[in-house]
């Protein structure tokens, strides 16, 4: 029969194993585990037998069936992961002796050290590192067990967790010791890319209120590392993810030509020299790379695209920093299309039959302004600005004709709805115009040595063709200046109506309180990411040369000896731990001990008592009396609440005046 504490150990195991993967796993995976850890609970209550074979068969069945219906698979890091905590879930139904908990507990080591195939973020470090303790305590409660007197479960686990925790912590140096300057490896094998495609971010399409959906979220989108005083002002921090130049009456979308790639030495660099920084994405999975306008990538498993975008050359996930370079105020050169007109029809094309009014407004502005582009473009932007338009996250549904709806009748919208409608009121008069997607502005982070995007910064704003150069043009900055100037997290806390007339208190407060959570929740996963993750084999060469260490056999040399350190240092603090903690009865008997001959002295499985009486018969009856009166006021005064120094003294001179009549037995035998 399994002991009470170690079942609850398998509970908290399985049940943090569950949280940890909860957010990974289909649904009905959860559910399966979840209705495990239930059936396991009552079955350890009423202390009866383990659950059937064949709910256990039923219920690995529905669960390894749920894993092929959603990957398709059983192979991957998804489907794997899953397959391997079905059998660690059904494993422990059928639990029954020591051998089937070792068994179990061992398997779930490995179980949550897989799971950091999903994850490597601090707090699923956080989960995993908690099923360890659940481990090792388990392992540490099945063999103590059999010898542990009855205590309350609360009282049980704080004792035994105080135990574990101590093993844990004299390992720490070594670990410690270990990470730093073992040898940062090359991976042996490939892990495949996992197919989840989910992921929160910018999408390569746009419609009306995607991009005010995805700003009413506060959780990081990416970071910044690099010198932030040579960052621009925020009305020009504009982080750039790719192009859109066709729409269809309903959604923009990119063009087959904007997705070219382009080499970096057809860049020209004309007013500014750029400067160096570092981009880290929130969701390794997102495929753009969002760098400050004009920016190119200093790695090459990143390329440039003919729209300024950056992504990967093959599909990867990172979790590092990628290199960039901001050029300032460069060109291309020349955008490599054998069709140049190309371009300039993709970025002029109108939907037919569409915004008829629209078009006759543009139409007429255009003659008013000379057929002058330039002067056009002026007009426009104050015509939105004189016409009452307001820049909301709720604007509302928009009909058929959404660019003639939303300039003459709603005139509520946010930052796509002006884009978009900026764009095509160039169009209509033969400008090329097209939508640019990304970020705007930002929050300089906690540590303020990087700077923090969230998904609440996400933007759109216009590229409009003039004099043979894309201008940027942000139709925004004019209807809410203060969105650019300040960022959207301060002007969102400085004018709450952008939220909505309704229930506008609590969205505020709920955005606020969730805004300052994430805050100190992303700073922790970046110097997770930074200094425990992202210490790859570089950052430790980089290290060490710090500390003068250039070769491998240096490193290895500091390991041993530091290792070798450590040891000695844990047994001299062991010695000196049992000194100290001996009684003093036990200090003062033990250098009596030492000054008497070989067989006088006390003996390892010998009482003091036994030993007073085995001396005292070795003398006359007239100093026999002092050595039983030692061990008398031994047994007294050993086990005394009352002990004092007064006390101690005297047992000294006792064991003194024993010592004298041991001394004087030796003269006269001699």
């Amino acid at each position: 029969m399994i002991h009470a504490d170690v079942r609850t150990s398998i509970l908290i195991t399985l049940l943090l194993l569950l949280i940890a993967q909860v957010f990974f796993n289909p649904v009905l995976l959860s559910a399966i585990f979840a209705l495990i850890i239930l059936c396991l609970f009552f079955s350890f209550r009423e202390e009866s037998k383990a659950v059937s074979k064949i709910w256990t068969f039923a219920l690995t069945i529905l669960a390894l069936a749920t894993i092929y219906f959603r990957y398709q698979s059983f192979i991957g890091i998804e489907a794997g992961v899953a397959v391997l905590s079905t059998f660690l879930f059904a494993k422990a139904l059928e639990t029954k002796n020591k051998r089937d908990v070792i068994i179990l507990f061992n398997f779930a080591l490995f179980v949550g050290a897989s799971s950091f195939l999903y994850s490597q973020s601090i707090w699923m470090a956080i989960v995993i590192l908690l099923c360890l303790f659940s481990c090792l305590i388990g392992l540490y409660r099945l063999q103590t067990s059999e010898f542990k007197q009855l205590q309350n479960q609360s009282s049980a686990l704080k004792t035994d967790a105080k135990h574990v925790g101590k093993f844990l912590i004299l390992a720490l140096p070594f670990f410690i010791l270990l990470f730093i300057f073992f040898p940062r490896l090359p991976p042996l094998w490939h892990i495949p890319i996992p197919e989840q495609k989910s992921v929160t971010g910018m999408s390569d399409s746009m419609s009306p209120g995607d991009i005010a959906q995805l700003s009413q979220s506060s959780s990081l989108a990416f970071r910044i590392i690099g010198n932030m005083n040579k960052l621009p002002s925020r009305n020009e921090l504009y982080w750039r993810a790719m192009v859109l130049d066709q729409y269809d009456g309903r959604t923009w979308t990119r063009s087959f030509v904007n997705q070219q790639p382009v080499f970096t030495n057809t860049i020209s660099r004309k007013v500014k020299q750029g400067f160096d920084y570092q981009y880290l994405a929130a969701d390794s999975r997102v495929m753009w790379i969002m760098g400050l306008e004009k920016s190119i990538s200093k790695d090459p498993q990143y390329q440039l695209k003919q729209d300024w975008s950056i992504t990967p050359v093959r599909q990867i996930v990172r979790n590092q920093p990628v290199t960039l370079q901001w050029l300032g105020d460069a060109q291309l050169q020349g955008q490599g299309l054998s069709t140049p007109n190309l371009l300039e029809k993709i970025n002029t094309q109108i939907p037919e039959q569409l915004d008829e009014q629209s078009r006759q407004f543009a139409l007429e502005i255009f003659q008013q302004s000379g057929q002058l582009p330039d002067q056009y473009v002026h007009n426009i932007l104050q015509w939105y600005k004189r016409n009452g338009f307001v820049y909301t996250l709720t604007p509302g549904l928009l009909g058929e004709n959404r660019i003639d709806e939303f300039l003459f009748q709603s005139r509520q919208g946010f930052c796509e709805h002006y884009a978009s409608s900026f764009a095509m009121l160039m169009r209509y008069v033969g400008i090329p115009a097209r939508i640019v997607i990304g970020y705007q502005g930002g929050q300089l982070a906690l540590d303020r040595a990087s700077w923090e995007v969230r998904q609440l910064d996400a933007h759109a704003w216009t590229e409009v063709q003039l004099n043979g150069k894309w201008q940027r043009i942000d139709p925004t900055a004019i209807i809410a200046p203060q969105r650019i100037d300040g960022g959207m997290q301060n002007y969102i806390e400085n004018d709450r109506s952008i939220l909505g007339n309704k229930e506008q208190k609590w969205k505020y407060r709920q955005f606020s309180m969730m805004k300052n959570m994430r805050i100190w929740s992303d700073y922790a996963s970046y110097q997770w990411q930074s200094k425990i993750v992202g210490y790859d084999a570089e950052k430790q060469q980089s290290w060490l040369s710090k500390l003068g260490l250039k070769t491998a056999y240096a490193s290895t040399l500091i390991l041993l000896s530091s290792i070798l350190l450590v040891v000695i240092l844990y047994f001299t603090w062991i010695y000196y731990s049992n000194r100290q903690h001996g009684s003093a009865y036990e200090r003062v008997i033990q250098r009596f001990s030492q000054q008497l001959e070989g067989p006088l002295r006390k003996q390892p499985a010998e009482t003091f008592f036994t030993w007073m009486h085995r001396l005292a018969d070795l003398i006359e009856e007239d100093e026999h009396r002092i050595f039983i009166q030692t061990a008398e006021h031994y047994q007294q005064q050993r086990f005394s609440m009352a002990q004092n120094d007064q006390k101690i003294k005297q047992f000294k001179g006792m064991l003194k005046t024993c010592a004298s009549a041991l001394k004087n037995k030796r003269k006269h035998l001699s």
